[in-house]
């Protein structure tokens, strides 16, 4: 495995462990609603940040964006759109299949769907299964896979020891939420795909290759915080017991803390997606589409280890922490099968 590979590897690393990690400031807000909490996390992560970096980077900003025809930017900013939706499925599926389920489901569909289906649609698939490298990247997605669904094993026997269960259980509905969050969460690596001509045209520009995929989340994001901050807009204008205007009329100290808490959790998911662009430009092109299956398995694996040093698996017992140390190890192993398929 050569140095760029192993160095796109380990910036996809950080970007999931930002990924796992994103939601902690969340918890500490109090007396604000979900919707209003997520909405002002959103603006700095969706809106904020892809717009000022973006800025810094471009020469001339506005030049940039009206060199495209619409034909290049709307699937770029649908396909956002449709990763918004997912993102949306992501909680209502936690909420009616409980963490572990939910998790292993959702993210086993979009690591699948997400990178397979573009190498498909771009007619590259004969290639894939028909190389040395090829092959040997798909068993790296399908070890990814088995480590997935060990550590998902690990949550169902933690949450049975500690008696947690989803909030609202429903086998049938939250199946069905999860095979949807699973297919419209993969819209980031079609949007991705799609927003190559951007990256081409950034490069262009003089912007360090390490940067050229940013520029392009402005439309992205846009797509995905269309659809959750509208959303959300919507539940704070209909919903019984939760509005916007409850929500900034708590206490001053406690709205700047709430606002900075809210803020810090909108940059660390950016954070997330920050990082995936230097794994990203860090993995053969011809294997690009494996960004996604590295970001997606590096998720699990950081979101178990955070669990662990958050004590979280504290009162389990040993079964479920064993379990779940060889599903990380088996993610490891997946990521090194890959990396060693795209050096071939």
């Amino acid at each position: 495995m050569n140095d760029a590979i192993s160095t796109g590897i380990l910036w996809h690393l950080v970007g999931a462990a930002s990924a796992a990690c994103f939601y902690a400031p969340f918890k500490k807000v109090k007396n604000w609603s979900w919707e209003t909490m997520w909405s002002v996390g959103g603006i700095v992560s969706w809106i904020i940040l892809p717009w000022a970096i973006s800025a810094a980077l471009l020469p001339n900003f506005w030049a940039y964006y009206g060199s495209f025809n619409a034909s290049t930017l709307l699937p770029v900013f649908l396909f956002g759109a449709m990763w918004g939706i997912g993102n949306i499925n992501y909680g209502l599926t936690m909420r009616y299949l409980g963490m572990s389920m939910g998790i292993g489901i959702a993210i086993g569909i979009t690591l699948i769907v997400g990178t397979l289906m573009t190498p498909i649609l771009n007619g590259k698939f004969g290639v894939l299964i028909g190389t040395p490298g090829g092959q040997m990247t798909l068993l790296g997605v399908l070890v990814a896979l088995i480590g997935v669904a060990i550590v998902t094993r690990a949550g169902q026997l933690k949450e049975r020891q500690m008696g947690i269960r989803a909030e609202e259980f429903n086998l049938k509905k939250g199946l069905i939420l999860a095979v949807m969050c699973g297919i419209f969460s993969a819209g980031m690596s079609f949007a991705m795909d799609a927003a190559k001509p951007m990256h081409e045209a950034a490069a262009a520009l003089g912007v360090d290759p390490m940067y050229v995929a940013l520029p392009s989340y402005v439309v992205i994001m846009g797509g995905g915080a269309l659809i959750n901050l509208g959303f959300c807009f919507v539940r704070l204008a209909k919903v019984p017991g939760i509005s916007l205007k409850a929500d900034l009329s708590v206490m001053k100290p406690l709205l700047i803390t709430n606002v900075l808490l809210s803020a810090l959790g909108g940059l660390m998911w950016y954070f997330q997606f920050f990082f995936y662009a230097w794994g990203h430009a860090k993995i053969p092109a011809q294997y690009d589409y494996m960004s996604w299956m590295l970001h997606m398995s590096f998720y699990v694996l950081c979101g178990g280890l955070v669990g662990l040093i958050l004590k979280e698996w504290s009162n389990a017992g040993r079964r479920p922490v064993g379990v779940l140390s060889i599903g990380c190890i088996v993610i490891i192993i997946a990521a090194n099968i890959v990396g060693l398929g795209m050096a071939k």
